[in-house]
């Protein structure tokens, strides 16, 4: 039976676990004793490693044919040092993954003015955060043309499930921009994003981008506005952008500078999956099923 090695066992890793462990004999890269028998009532063998500790990730060399990535990186710096360390630990035997899924993030596109934007244009990354991203995604692609792996890349933006809504901002009363200051926003059902991850192991083609956004065509406002409604709450107020520059923390304030409107049409032509989720309404209408 094929091997998998999941890098990340948080919750879009977990929400793949059971259908990747019916195609796979999986195994889990997890820090803690405690997530032992999580990811083992979930189908996974569970590994004990630390991405910011090399020592412990010798391991994982020849362990699996197929990687799904889903961890961050570290917190700062413009470099990920997590993913360098990670292929590093898998490039010392010769047995390399064959197949490499990565979750990487749609913000390596900066400020793109609210334009539509497909998987052509180029990444110009505005934050650290995302310079991190985009050096990942660097290493990950120069790995698979040096090693022969199908590396697929998924940008997702805003993930959202029933426990991933922003319902503390909405009771505190954070505002959002007003019409003339707001920003295109995108997001994609953390069961979407599951499948997409999982579907990018067999049928993407090596190298390939996809922006994994389902699609919702909304401003942020109008997508707090729907939010508050599925959950019964007022909606938060509108200000202009000098307004929330006071009252917002300048992360806050980073995504909201940030306009861009996902293409998403690779994705359904190349990996052939069907959103459960298509529209935000679609995950707010059943948010016990999220």
């Amino acid at each position: 039976m094929r091997r998998l090695l999941i890098i990340g066992c948080g919750d879009v890793a977990k929400r793949a676990l059971p259908w990747l462990a019916r195609r796979f004999r999986v195994f889990a890269l997890v820090r803690n004793a405690s997530d032992d028998a999580v990811v083992r009532v979930l189908g996974a063998v569970p590994l004990r490693g630390d991405l910011d500790k090399p020592a412990t990730l010798r391991r994982l060399a020849g362990i699996a044919h197929c990687v799904l990535y889903a961890a961050p990186p570290q917190d700062r710096g413009t470099s990920d040092k997590r993913t360098r360390k990670l292929l590093a630990a898998l490039a010392t035997r010769a047995s390399l993954p064959q197949r490499i899924s990565y979750i990487s993030t749609s913000g390596v596109y900066g400020d793109c003015m609210g334009e539509r934007v497909d998987e052509t244009r180029s990444a110009r990354p505005a934050t650290p955060r995302a310079r991190r991203r985009v050096d990942a995604e660097r290493a990950l692609r120069d790995f698979g043309i040096r090693s022969r792996c199908g590396v697929a890349i998924l940008r997702a933006p805003g993930i959202y499930a029933a426990d991933r809504l922003p319902i503390e901002r909405l009771r505190r009363g954070d505002p959002v921009l007003t019409a003339e200051d707001d920003v295109f926003t995108n997001h994609i059902h953390a069961v979407d994003l599951a499948r997409l991850a999982g579907m990018a192991l067999f049928r993407a083609r090596g190298g390939r981008v996809f922006n994994a956004s389902d699609d919702s065509d909304l401003r942020m406002g109008d997508y707090f506005d729907l939010v508050a409604d599925a959950l019964g709450l007022a909606h938060p107020a509108r200000v202009r952008r000098a307004v929330a520059g006071e009252r917002l923390s300048p992360v806050t304030m980073s995504f909201m500078s940030e306009s861009r409107r996902l293409i998403n049409n690779r994705f359904k032509r190349e990996l052939r999956v069907k959103l459960r989720f298509p529209h935000i309404r679609d995950g707010l209408r059943t948010l016990a099923e999220c």
